[in-house]
């Protein structure tokens, strides 16, 4: 299960950030539309924020650093859940930029905001199942020794 939940997560990680590396302008475009942080914060989170998702979802996937990646990830999830639940409580009417793209909506565009907070609280649930239990038997951390796990622990395993 611990292996599925952070290979998940890690992909829907790496395929975010790489569809915002690419256009680093549109991510500072998205996270600007949250109207949340400060013009200077907002700019550098929209160009940290891709690079980031890619070497959390990296270390998950391969299973390197594992519980620590899914905090971070946990963490991230949690902040995009707030951000969403921010702008729809402000009556804002954006795009959330999750997988690229984002800011205003256009004419006839409706905001998804409920079906954006559930995916993402699902993956804030992942994360912190991953953090939970050991990696998996595929992790990289078990073949280093990293994972700190004992056989008592594997329940939370594949």
């Amino acid at each position: 299960m611990t292996t599925v939940a952070r290979v998940v997560l890690g992909g829907v990680l790496i395929a975010a950030g790489a569809l915002k590396i690419g256009n680093p302008a549109d991510s500072v475009v998205a996270v600007k539309a949250y109207q949340l942080l400060p013009e200077s914060i907002a700019v550098a989170v929209g160009y940290a924020l891709p690079i980031l998702e890619i070497v959390v979802g990296v270390l998950l996937v391969v299973g390197l650093l594992t519980r620590v990646a899914a905090v971070i990830a946990a963490l991230l999830m949690f902040a995009f859940v707030f951000g969403i639940g921010w702008a729809w409580a402000k009556g804002l009417r954006i795009d959330c930029g999750c997988f690229g793209g984002g800011g205003q909506l256009g004419a006839g565009q409706e905001p998804t905001y409920l079906l954006d907070i559930v995916r993402d609280f699902g993956l804030v649930l992942l994360g912190a199942w991953v953090a939970r239990f050991p990696p998996g038997r595929f992790a990289l951390d078990g073949a280093l020794g990293l994972g700190g796990d004992t056989q008592e622990e594997d329940e939370g395993d594949d």
